[in-house]
């Protein structure tokens, strides 16, 4: 809900008493933060700069004077009694404003950020709709896309407003609007967070959740969970939002989360990211196939009757520095398997283009290949491949099939 806009929060009873401290960013956040810190420096330089703050802020506060109600301390003790409970609950020490929207009847709140300050807006009747400790645990939501902004000398921020610039360009890729998108997602899943570690209730936060999404005035969260868990019962669901997920998949991360699973970080995830798919792959995902097609090229050509110099000398075309591997890499193929029908598309033809690489190698390349193709479970999609581009025909490529192991074999013993 945040206008620009494994490492959790431990929730056992220490951990509740200072629980701020504990919660940390996403593995995402982090590992796209490095790439971006890495690979877009000058970028990354720029909005760190002072004048991209100034830029940013020079504004803000007269359009909030100009679009809400401002509600003051004095005459509303218990909401700002509640905002700072959630404060010292978040570490944060930074005062607070907080204002009603005009002319918006949608239920919603928003924190503004200004360095120094922290400014939300609440949208429609959220006061009369919430109770207490739902209140709060939709101010400790909004306080804690704070906390995210301010980790890390407020690189995470910096990260933000970068991705949202790059993906608001015409000239965008399409990765780059993927990682804004899934940088985004996984914020308000880590929001989410932030109000269970100020509630320490996980059915205040589902069911504050569920009546700003419907307006409802009474809603219960354990039939809510049980709601959202038949869904994952019956399909593998994953998110089609832009910035935030939907209620269902909300109220089963946290959950899962909250609860402790010791193998939350996947299923999550699952609902965000899904499998890889080809035409989806944000920075980070382009960067890990990058790093899987090297090791994959090192297992296919760790052979040394395939490393003549025509193959490897192609290989260096991909990486420049590449060396075959000296080992088998099982947890690579084991994640190759798991990929889309584009991706596996996209493996034939890097297996394709080294059957093709040295024409001396005669047919072991393509024995080799063959071979490949069974352990990625490729074998009838590499067949229809070499059927297509190398005009083989069906017989013949079953002779080769058979024969493969028994020369590849032969090949291994060979000085």
């Amino acid at each position: 809900m945040a206008q620009i806009g494994s490492n959790f929060c431990e929730t056992d009873k220490m951990a509740m008493e200072n629980p701020g401290q504990n919660l940390k960013p996403l593995p995402y956040h982090v590992e796209l933060r490095d790439y971006l810190k890495s690979q877009e420096r000058d970028l990354w330089n720029w909005f760190a700069s002072a004048q991209a703050k100034a830029d940013y802020t020079e504004h803000l506060l007269l359009e909030l004077l100009k679009a809400t109600y401002r509600l003051d301390p004095a005459n509303h003790a218990d909401l700002y009694a509640a905002a700072e409970e959630a404060k010292q609950r978040l570490q944060l020490n930074i005062p607070i404003t907080i204002y009603q929207a005009q002319n918006s009847n949608q239920l919603n709140a928003t924190l503004y950020y200004i360095p120094g300050e922290g400014h939300l807006v609440f949208s429609g009747p959220v006061f009369s709709l919430l109770s207490p400790d739902e209140l709060r645990s939709v101010l400790g939501h909004e306080l804690a896309h704070y906390h995210l902004w301010q980790c890390d000398e407020g690189e995470f921020l910096i990260a933000d407003r970068m991705l949202q610039a790059i993906a608001n360009d015409p000239r965008a890729a399409g990765s780059h609007v993927q990682s804004a998108r899934w940088f985004q997602l996984y914020t308000e899943i880590f929001c989410d967070r932030g109000s269970f570690c100020v509630t320490g209730k996980l059915d205040e936060v589902v069911s504050g959740l569920v009546k700003i999404q419907t307006g409802l005035q009474h809603v219960s969260a354990t039939s809510y969970l049980k709601q959202a868990e038949e869904v994952f019962e019956k399909t593998r669901a994953k998110t089609a939002e832009m910035s935030h997920p939907e209620t269902f998949i909300r109220a089963r991360a946290l959950a899962l989360w909250a609860e402790q699973h010791p193998e939350s970080t996947g299923p999550i995830s699952a609902m965000i990211e899904g499998a890889a798919e080809l035409d989806e792959l944000d920075l980070v995902g382009q960067k890990r196939w990058t790093i899987l097609t090297r090791r994959l090229l090192a297992i296919f050509l760790r052979p040394k009757w395939f490393q003549t110099q025509a193959v490897l000398g192609h290989a260096k075309l991909f990486f420049e520095d590449f060396q075959p591997a000296q080992a088998d890499d099982a947890e690579v193929m084991a994640e190759l398997k798991s990929s889309d029908a584009k991706l596996r598309e996209y493996l034939c033809y890097l297996l394709l283009d080294f059957v093709v690489a040295d024409p001396e190698l005669e047919e072991m390349p393509l024995a080799a290949a063959l071979e490949m193709a069974k352990l990625l479970s490729l074998e009838s999609l590499f067949e229809k491949s070499v059927a297509k581009e190398l005009k083989i025909k069906a017989r013949d490529l079953k002779r080769l099939k058979e024969k493969a192991p028994e020369m590849l074999a032969k090949a291994e013993v060979q000085p």
